[in-house]
Order: structure tokens, then sequence, then C-alpha cells
């Protein structure tokens, strides 16, 4: 993994800050051509310096992945910038709170406009690249929260992190023929930009609930991405890798002590 990435092109969505950050870091410092992509134009060429700083060759792309037309011309930009385009990192979510009693329709559509429809939009748009590249790869970032786990307010959030991997199912079998791979990365309890905002007490709470008595890293996240990315999972398609520090693993908090 550590040579076969060298090279490629790889699209991150979501890629100007928190977990999108982090994997474009683990792609550009591996020595791939990184295209990353997100709505703020401020927030975009302050993480395309950063990672240029670190010497990654990285390109911004503004784009909304609720808007088809947008990703379209995202994509044609990166595989013009860097001769196609290898690797989608579908990492674009959003994570609002809203309890299901209070939960108003427009709640429901958003979330589902941008971590469900935009993962469609932004693979429908590179596919014309992953498919000319022979050895394409698809890596969504899903999430402990669905799949696996519940929590009060994010019902909405959960559903549509749980539809990735249902979709992802199905895109394997339709993908193979390309040779085309795709994936899923499911965070736990990972320290973002945002996380960190909610203070110390919270982050200890959170550290808490984790076997390993810490929260993950976005890099580490990045990590998983790049290796089913890599050309040694080559052989690895519609499966999914749970990067939590163990947080699932106890059956009560009595195992944790």
């Amino acid at each position: 993994m550590s040579t076969s990435l060298r090279g490629r092109s790889v699209l991150v969505t979501g890629g100007t800050k928190g977990i999108g950050l982090g994997i474009a870091r683990v792609f550009a410092g591996l020595g791939a051509s990184v295209c990353i992509v997100g709505r703020n134009d401020e927030e975009g060429r302050a993480a395309q310096a950063a990672l240029a700083k670190d010497g990654g060759r990285v390109r911004f792309c503004r784009g909304d992945v609720r808007r088809r037309a947008d990703m379209d011309r995202v994509a044609a930009d990166a595989a013009a910038a860097f001769g196609g385009i290898d690797v989608l990192c579908a990492n674009a979510g959003i994570l609002p709170q809203a309890r299901i009693a209070d939960m108003s329709e427009a709640d429901w559509d958003d979330i589902f406009a941008t971590n469900a429809k935009g993962m469609l939009f932004a693979l429908q748009a590179c596919l014309p690249w992953l498919q000319r590249s022979g050895a394409g790869r698809v890596v969504l970032t899903s999430s402990i929260t669905g799949p696996l786990t519940g929590y009060p307010g994010w019902s909405h959030y959960g559903a549509s992190k749980a539809a990735m991997l249902g979709f992802m199912r199905t895109a394997a079998l339709e993908l193979a023929g390309s040779r085309i791979t795709i994936n899923a990365v499911l965070p736990g309890n990972v320290l973002t930009e945002g996380l960190a905002a909610m203070g110390k007490e919270y982050l200890d709470g959170m550290a808490a609930a984790v076997p390993l008595r810490r929260l993950g890293t976005v890099e580490e996240i990045g990590w998983a991405a790049a290796f089913f990315a890599s050309a040694e999972a080559g052989y690895v398609t519609g499966q999914t890798l749970i990067v939590d520090g163990g947080q699932t693993l106890p059956e009560s908090p009595q195992a944790l002590e």
C-alpha cells in the first residue's frame, strides 16, 4: 500500500475538513493526486494550502454533492487536472440532530440529500473515469451509527448511513464488470473540529465509552480508506471495516470496568 497509491488520482467529497481532510492528507502523503470537494471556498483554499505545504499534489474544487451538475463539473475538472479519476472517496455528510417527535420533512430530506443522494451523484459523476481506470476504487464513509448502533436524535442520520451500505452491496455487483470495487469505512468516535468545540468534559465522556480509552483520529479513518483503495485490496468489494477502538464490543458499561 505504501507505493500502490502513488500517482493515482483521488477525489474526496467533504474533503475540506474533518474526516474528509484526514482522508485527503493520508492519500496525498502516499503520493496520490487529490481533489478535495466542498461548499465553502475559504475552507477549501485553507485545506488545499495546508495539504500542499506538506508536499501533496492537491486541488480544491468547489461543489455541492446535492447537485448532480456540480458533481459532473467537479469530476470533469479533477479528471482534466490529473489525467483521470482512479479513486472516489464519497465522504461528504452532515450530522444534525432531531428527535423523531419533532423531526420535520425538511430534516429528513436534507440529511438524505447529502448523505445518500450526494453519494450517488458523486459516483455517477466519477463513473466514466473509474471505468477507464481499469482498477477503480470507491470508498464510502458510513458510520457505526445506523448500521450497528443508535443514538437519540440521530434516527435520520443512522438511516442514511445504513442506506449507504444497502446501496454498496448492489453497487458492488454492478461495478464488478468494470473492475471497480466499492467498500465502506464505519468510523466510531473520531476527534474532528466540530467535536473538539464541544469541550473537554464532553470529549472525555465519549472517550470513556471506547475500550482503547481515546477518540480516533481523522487520519486513522484515512488509512482504512487507503487500504480499500490500494492494489492490495483489489479482491475486496462490498465489505465494511469498523474503525471504532472497540466501541461496539462491550455488551454493558460494566464490561469496560
